[in-house]
């Protein structure tokens, strides 16, 4: 798909507002928006998958046939080592149906009470979809990696999800404290977003 051909407007399949900002702050160069499916009134979809993929494919192909639009859905999730990848797929309700950010991180830190900081190593996942229409038989699929480790307490005001406790090595500080440009280009929606984009432009 070239670059002219890319659509101006896709559904999100999602209605979190931080997930829409990081992704319109990435693709708005290239002349296209994401509205959230919150917009049609579109429910959310069952994550009934056992993979991020899967459920990223579960979520694009609900939006997509609801709103008839072009769809982009990721599932995304912090993987924790030393809790055999927990929270993983269940990220956003790690500390039950209708969890806040705040109860997550919460339980997380609970759950890592008293691990030393060099076993509390973990990663930030996000599988990426794009479909072209609800029936597409090939969705492009891109995935990206953020590794960190987990804090001991929350710091910073920006980000959304688990982003005040994830410690980024490279910038010595939490996900939380980055401004969102240099947020948008490390982190792991960035990375698959970029790579869903390279695709767009350069396969279909």
């Amino acid at each position: 798909m070239s670059l002219a051909a890319l659509p101006s407007k896709v559904v999100l399949a999602s209605g979190n507002v931080g997930k829409l900002r990081e992704i319109n702050a990435i693709i708005g160069g290239l002349g296209m928006q994401a509205v959230p499916q919150s917009d049609f009134d579109v429910p959310d979809a069952d994550e009934t998958g056992l993979s991020f993929v899967e459920n990223a494919i579960l979520k694009a192909r609900h939006a997509a046939r609801l709103t008839g639009l072009p769809a982009i859905a990721d599932d995304s999730g912090l993987e924790v080592d030393i809790l055999k990848g927990a929270p993983g797929i269940y990220s956003a309700r790690f500390a039950g149906p209708g969890a806040s950010d705040e109860d997550n991180v919460h339980k997380l830190l609970r759950e890592l009470d008293g691990v030393p900081e060099s076993q509390r190593t973990a990663r930030f996942q996000c599988l990426m979809v794009f479909l072209t229409h609800e029936m597409d038989p090939t969705p492009l699929i891109c995935q990206g990696s953020w590794e960190g480790r987990i804090l001991l307490e929350p710091v910073g005001e920006n980000g959304f999800g688990y982003d005040p406790v994830f410690y980024v090595p490279g910038e010595c500080c939490a996900s939380a404290q980055l401004v969102p440009a240099v947020k948008n280009r490390l982190s792991h929606r960035g990375q698959a977003l970029s790579r869903l984009l390279r695709e767009l432009n350069g396969v279909r």
